[in-house]
């Protein structure tokens, strides 16, 4: 590892840590420590022959932003989707380990992957609003849930889509497509939509890499709100997205997770002289 002054010189200086240490530091020291939400155990992931996560065992706390970095093709994204058992859905794939969400294994063969995905919600990259009216995108969820009076949709909608700050912008005509909105507006309907069915955690894979400075301002915003009623996880190219809005933070990098830790010390004096040359910018 690096020495102190080297390390303090890549980290606090180019990262903007300040924000959410000061804010970290009004919470509850119970809510600081938080408990553990998800607990991934040597978990292992493989595409055919080619295996994409390697014994990766990570502990994710309640109600935290947890944020996963490293370059493209290092397993963040596909270990994101073994939370919800999103790769199912891909041929030829295997996955070895444990998951458990609230101490209940859903790795497991005969776990209601239906119910796990609605305790768990995702949001993807870039915004995919379904070809529907701003109420129905929101109340498509519920509605797959069996709830049908309009009366209760409605309140549905209403508060997800205020959970998502979008409301004010589009209360007046929810009946407009979902479609015609801005890329920030499509991406935080999305939010809502996946808010509308109550999870506890909530998955974002690059949610703000399609969208302009003001919109990726709004999103992350709108993280740290969630966070009181959400645990998050994000994966996130971006370093200094991560440092702003991020509790912890996990190295990936082929398909193993180097470090992870507190995000300020993860950016300020990592353990491992492979997380800091990678977060100077030295390779990746």
């Amino acid at each position: 590892m690096a020495n102190a002054g080297a390390t303090q010189d890549t980290g606090a200086s180019r990262f903007d840590l300040i924000g959410r240490a000061g804010r970290n530091a009004n919470k509850p020291e119970q809510h600081k420590a938080g408990r553990v939400k998800i607990r991934v155990e040597n978990l292992s992931f493989r595409y055919g022959k080619n295996t994409a996560l390697r014994n990766i065992s990570l502990e994710i706390l309640e109600h935290r932003v947890t944020a996963l970095i490293g370059p493209s093709g290092c397993g963040k994204s596909t270990f994101l989707r073994c939370l919800n058992r999103m790769n199912d859905i891909i041929e030829d794939t295997r996955m070895e380990g444990r998951i458990l969400l609230d101490g209940q294994d859903v790795a497991l063969p005969a776990a209601d992957v239906v119910e796990l995905r609605r305790k768990v919600g995702m949001v993807f990259q870039k915004p995919n609003p379904f070809p529907k009216s701003i109420f129905e995108n929101v109340a498509y969820g519920p509605r797959i849930n069996g709830i049908r009076n309009r009366t209760e949709l409605a309140g549905i909608v209403e508060h997800s889509l205020r959970q998502a700050a979008l409301w004010d912008e589009v209360h007046h005509d929810l009946k407009k497509p979902g479609t015609s909105l801005s890329g920030g507006q499509q991406q935080r309907l999305c939010i809502a939509r996946a808010l509308a069915v109550r999870p506890d955690v909530l998955l974002m894979d690059e949610p703000t890499s399609a969208l302009d400075p003001i919109a990726t301002a709004k999103i992350e915003e709108l993280i740290d709100r969630l966070e009181e009623e959400y645990t998050i996880v994000i994966v996130t190219h971006n370093m200094q997205q991560a440092a702003r809005v991020s509790d912890f933070t996990g190295f990936f990098y082929l398909g193993e997770l180097i470090e992870e830790g507190p995000t300020e010390k993860l950016f300020t004096a990592p353990d491992r002289k492979q997380t800091e040359d990678y977060i100077t910018g030295r390779f990746g």
